[in-house]
């Protein structure tokens, strides 16, 4: 991937609001997540680094689901400003703040240490 891909975030009043900021300049949608308690700030800003760098290299044809680990899948929802949501893949678990919790403890199991 040429060039930076930053991830941002704001507090916002559903929770954080990760995005990144960069791939609107390679032609390519934003990726963002929100409704994130804060503590899942850190885990879930390498999320969005490691599916950017995907999106980066899917190029004009955008993945639908991304798989970031095995067993470990994320679907990209195209969102009415242009961005990319990052959400749980179907079927919908039940509970999301879980999903995203086990996302970042699979993919990064360091950090639960």
């Amino acid at each position: 991937m040429r060039g930076e891909v930053r991830v941002v975030g704001a507090e916002r009043p559903g929770g954080l609001e990760l995005r990144t900021a960069g791939l609107a300049a390679r032609g390519l949608p934003e990726v963002r997540v929100t409704g994130l308690p804060p503590y899942l700030g850190q885990g879930w800003a390498r999320v969005l680094g490691a599916v950017a760098a995907r999106v980066a290299a899917a190029g004009p044809v955008l993945p639908v689901l991304v798989e970031m680990a095995d067993g470990v899948e994320l679907r990209l929802v195209p969102e009415k400003d242009g961005t990319l949501a990052v959400v749980p893949p179907p079927p919908q678990p039940p509970d999301v703040a879980q999903w995203r919790r086990d996302v970042v403890a699979r993919l990064f199991p360091e950090a639960a240490s």
